[in-house]
């Protein structure tokens, strides 16, 4: 490619199937969209870590905690791969992993939606306390299940270089959210894992966004998106919906 798109618009040449390769080929619009889609991935990431990290204290046991262990290294080191990726785009990655305090959380009972909050890109979800075990085990079931998804539609994103770095990754996300499944198997339909359940459900399934959304259609003229968000969210809650079924928590 050429970058030369007064023959070729943007658009045109994704619809053909194209993709985009390094900095040097993404012009400024793609650019800023690209960089926002990473953003909010490493700083969610980045998030999770830090708020995942306590959880390692609340482990009931040694099998627990090494799987708290886990999910809190793994899920630094996906930023760190994307992070690598924006370093391409003039970002400098020491700088950004000390910007934001990454374990700040805002008070439980904050009704935040889907917007932005504080000076990161996390997704909204991440800016809510974890209040012990089982609820830790609970978030990470229902976030791993909508990560399955939304990691999913990136892995396709027009961007070469970020869709191999995720798909990369996608397999183990999946395994943190069956570490999680095993520890609510665990733990049981209790009323805290209930109540827990209540809590979490809308506020995971803000993730997704607005169902009707301009950016998403701007985004999928760029081949960076592809599933709108609502189809995306009605497969996750059909697929928590189960998940929780078999467990009785529904």
């Amino acid at each position: 490619m050429t970058n030369d798109f007064d023959t070729m618009t943007l658009g045109d040449y994704l619809a053909q199937g194209g993709k985009l390769t390094s900095p040097e080929n993404v012009p400024p619009r793609y650019r800023g969209e690209l960089l926002r889609l990473m953003s909010s991935f490493v700083d969610s990431q980045l998030a999770a870590s830090a708020g995942f990290a306590a959880a390692i204290n609340w482990a009931p046991g040694l099998k627990a905690r090494i799987a708290a262990s886990r999910i809190t290294l793994e899920k630094a080191d996906h930023a760190e791969r994307v992070l690598e990726l924006m370093e391409g785009f003039g970002t400098e990655a020491t700088l950004y992993e000390r910007a934001h305090d990454w374990s700040a959380r805002e008070p439980r009972d904050s009704t935040l939606e889907a917007k932005r909050h504080g000076g990161d890109m996390r997704l909204s979800v991440f800016h809510y306390p974890l209040e012990g075990w089982t609820d830790a085990v609970v978030m990470n079931v229902l976030m791993g299940l909508a990560t399955q998804h939304a990691l999913g539609e990136l892995t396709r994103c027009s961007y070469q270089p970020l869709a191999e770095v995720l798909r990369g990754l996608l397999p183990r996300e999946r395994r943190h959210m069956e570490l999680g499944l095993e520890g609510l198997e665990w733990i049981g339909a209790t009323d805290e894992a209930k109540a827990s359940v209540a809590y979490w459900m809308p506020r995971v399934a803000e993730t997704f966004g607005p169902a009707r959304s301009d950016r998403f259609d701007r985004l999928k003229t760029m081949g960076l998106r592809h599933t709108d968000n609502e189809t995306l969210r009605r497969a996750w809650r059909a697929e928590a919906e189960q998940t929780l079924s078999a467990l009785g928590l529904n």
